[in-house]
């Protein structure tokens, strides 16, 4: 008789210093069968997000000791990768933004249902799971990346070397909005780049890989960046796939 595998549990940091908000989610958490760390201090958080390794790091900005920008700020240029929800109850489109460069894989405002906090933990440690390989696939589009061949529908997209780096860069930050700022540093290497080379690259990665397809993959959000996801209808934010 064959033994049955030892699932491995999800193990996860959370940074929040109310402690009644902390307990909740932590109970939530933990309820759904995850591991739960919980730390009510900035820095703290961050040397446990150092010395310990996390499916997940759930970060709240307003910390003592440190504050959440700078906790993700600090693991992405140490090249931690662990996918971070930042967890706030700042939520204009500047502070979103911020936390988008800095880092973070999603951006939660308070107050929050916990199903949706639920929601978006199992699609971070999916995409994560899914991207830890060396094939991305979202919808009918397939990224190898080792060998840096892109096909859609089973047919090869010949990209530029820029043109990859750009598209890789979206897929790999599956449903993630990315400033044009982020862009210029991650693909550009480069703050100081143009604008509008991001977005003229975004135009020219739309007619190769999107402008024979009835779904359109890479989208627009206005006022923010851009997005690489299978469109849901139920979306309402001001998402545009035919503008760049």
């Amino acid at each position: 008789m064959k033994r049955r595998r030892k699932k491995t549990a999800v193990k996860i940091l959370l940074v929040e210093d109310e402690v009644g908000i902390a307990t909740m989610i932590r109970r939530g958490l933990e309820g759904a069968n995850h591991t739960v760390e919980v730390a009510h201090d900035g820095q703290i958080g961050l040397q446990m997000a150092e010395e310990e390794t996390y499916h997940l790091v759930i970060l709240d900005v307003m910390l003592p000791g440190r504050d959440g920008w700078s906790v993700c700020e600090t693991l992405r240029a140490q090249r931690n990768r662990v996918p971070i929800l930042m967890l706030t109850a700042r939520d204009s489109v500047r502070d979103k933004v911020r936390g988008l460069d800095a880092g973070a894989d999603d951006y939660l405002p308070k107050p929050f249902d916990f199903q949706e906090l639920l929601a978006r933990v199992r699609a971070l440690l999916r995409r994560d799971k899914i991207h830890r390989t060396s094939l991305i696939k979202i919808a009918d589009l397939q990224i190898d990346t080792l060998q840096r061949r892109v096909t859609r529908g089973g047919n090869e997209i010949k990209l530029s070397h820029r043109e990859y780096d750009l598209l890789e860069a979206l897929a790999a930050h599956e449903g993630q909005v990315l400033t044009r700022e982020a862009i210029q540093e991650r693909v550009w290497m480069n703050e100081e780049a143009y604008s509008n080379t991001v977005n003229v690259y975004i135009g020219m990665l739309r007619k190769k890989v999107d402008a024979d397809h009835k779904i359109k993959l890479i989208q627009t959000v206005h006022g923010t960046g851009y997005t690489l996801r299978v469109p849901d209808p139920l979306v309402t934010e001001p998402i545009s796939e035919a503008t760049s």
